[in-house]
């Protein structure tokens, strides 16, 4: 009963907030809110763009890989070079080449996945300058790239879809800083820590005598890597550290933070398009799938490991790699909606879940992030998964499919094939190199079944940009970091192209008048058809896959074998 309420508290209240959210961003990127319109225009002169010029989707397109290549080169020079730079209290030195280029492209692409120990290895500099200034504009960047595809259904026999520099500038100004400001106020009064200090040591009353705690502007980088869906950790504990994530409430927060925004843009997408049911429809297919696999997380951790009742414990229930003041299910809806919204950030160690448990953010980060995902990015994928399924709609009634008054053909089924099998071709074929080259096993900790969970677990998060990680892989390697650094890149980047190609060929389209044969994409019944594509895609691709790994691990679980 008590994780039947903490989800029912927990999915009410994020529904409660997408309406009003949803049509808060609407208006933002429809240029209806300009209360920051000074600053607004001075970033547009100091830039040197004019926001009201309206682009086509190749020059949208640019504008958006030169500003995330700018950001990476940000990052990475930031951390070679910290040993140079100020706010350096720890003195760290710079770190690899190869850690820097992962790190770089994890954070430009949204991924946050980290092979490092951030209280070990960033100077304050790095964190604020480098990695928390990132948070926002790759988040910044997947809900401009969202805002584009959307226009290009609400446009008609146009060229242009928008303006990418007012894009990214109004979603950071009016909504990813405003929200958390907010966040990162709440956070510190529950003790997530806001300073410039350098670490302390403390007495102890028993050996070893004293310890380091490590300190830093945490607050401010909690709050954007939960709200922008990135994930990162200030600490290498991630939001199992107490001083990112220290009370219940700070724990609630952090995990409503994670979807807000995510689910809000369905609402967003709605009243764009002019017809709020169409977001409704996504919001309810994703939350369908959403609950369907919560359920199996708390279930498989609540029923535990039946080795356990070996040693002679009084509760099998699986508390392992959790952290008390969470419980298990407050554990697993972290797991779930952390995989589902493509943010990544952990507060207990998905490497300790059961097989099950393990396996459900692993199957939610391979059917794409589009159960919510990452901010925009969640949502642009989904509609890529859409026009499968009006275009298998279309062929079973002999019609040229459509979505959103407009014609879905070639050229876009194209193109969402080339989004939908992108990602498991990365994630399938950069686990087999890893398991069949000695780099690539000399990571693994725990041969067998798991070992190869974890590989799959850690390509999975890096070719859906999730950036989570099953522990006990050691992944901060050359040969890893370089590999998952190309995985991160590919995932993100030639998605985006597909997706503003479509975007440009909507907003040069007609829309067609609805008839009789037009497949209405709003109703319980297109709900059912968009979770029925999203689960087969999934599951065709990966089950052979989950089969060598959580499958197999589980089956030797219930009959006694201990990992």
């Amino acid at each position: 009963m008590n994780a039947l309420l903490q989800c029912a508290i927990y999915l009410g209240v994020l529904l409660l907030f997408v309406k009003p959210l949803g049509a808060y961003m609407a208006d933002v990127y429809e240029g209806k809110y300009r209360f920051l319109a000074p600053l607004e225009n001075l970033v547009y002169r100091a830039a040197g763009v004019q926001a009201e010029e309206e682009m086509d989707w190749k020059r949208y397109l640019w504008g958006t890989l030169w500003f995330n290549a700018l950001g990476f080169l940000l990052v990475y020079l930031l951390q070679r070079l910290q040993h140079l730079l100020p706010l350096n209290p720890q003195k760290f030195g710079a770190v690899s080449a190869d850690s820097s280029f992962n790190t770089a492209v994890s954070f430009a692409s949204n991924t946050n996945w980290q092979g490092y120990g951030g209280e070990s290895t960033m100077s304050y500099l790095t964190q604020m300058l480098g990695l928390s200034v990132q948070n926002f504009f790759s988040a910044a960047t997947g809900m401009a790239v969202l805002i584009a595809l959307t226009r290009g259904f609400a446009r008609k026999q146009t060229r242009g879809i928008g303006n990418v520099w007012a894009d990214l500038t109004r979603g950071t100004l009016y909504i990813l800083l405003p929200l958390s400001l907010l966040l990162a106020g709440v956070l510190v009064t529950q003790g997530v820590v806001q300073t410039f200090e350098p670490y302390k040591t403390v007495d102890l009353v028993q050996q070893p005598l004293e310890q380091t705690l490590p300190l830093g502007p945490a607050a401010s980088q909690i709050a954007i890597k939960q709200l922008g869906s990135n994930g990162g950790g200030f600490f290498n504990a991630n939001s199992a550290h107490p001083y990112e994530n220290p009370t219940p409430l700070s724990n609630f927060l952090e995990m409503l933070a994670i979807l807000l925004i995510p689910a809000a843009l369905c609402i967003t997408f709605g009243r764009m398009v002019g017809d709020i049911r169409q977001g409704w429809a996504v919001l309810a297919a994703m939350t369908i799938v959403l609950v369907a696999l919560l359920a199996v997380a708390v279930a498989a951790e609540q029923s535990g490991n039946p080795v356990f009742s070996q040693l002679n414990l009084t509760t099998t229930e699986n508390m392992e790699g959790k952290e008390v003041r969470f419980g298990i299910a407050n554990s697993a809806i972290w797991a779930t909606t952390t995989t589902a919204a493509s943010n990544g950030s952990v507060n207990a160690m998905h490497d300790s879940f059961t097989p099950l448990g393990g396996l459900v953010p692993m199957w939610l980060m391979q059917l794409g992030e589009v159960i919510f995902g990452g901010v925009g990015s969640g949502l642009y994928g989904m509609i890529m998964l859409i026009f499968v399924a009006v275009f298998v709609a279309g062929l079973m009634i002999g019609r040229t499919p459509e979505y959103l008054g407009k014609k879905v053909e070639a050229f876009e089924v194209k193109m969402a094939s080339v989004a939908i099998l992108l990602p498991p071709l990365i994630v399938l074929v950069g686990t087999a190199i890893a398991v069949l080259i000695e780099p690539g096993k000399a990571g693994v900790a725990n041969p067998g079944a798991h070992g190869f969970s974890e590989i799959l677990y850690a390509f999975s998060s890096a070719g859906n940009n999730n950036g989570s990680a099953f522990g006990g892989l050691s992944a901060n390697t050359p040969f890893y970091n370089s590999a998952l650094g190309i995985a991160m890149l590919l995932s993100r980047y030639w998605l985006i192209i597909p997706v503003l190609a479509v975007a440009g060929s909507f907003a040069a389209k007609k829309t067609v008048p609805a008839g009789p044969g037009t497949l209405p994409t709003h109703t319980p019944l297109f709900v059912a058809l968009i979770i029925g594509t999203v689960a087969l895609v999934g599951a065709l691709t990966f089950v052979p896959a989950l089969a060598l790994g959580p499958v197999v691990e589980h089956f030797q679980m219930i009959q006694g074998v201990s990992k």
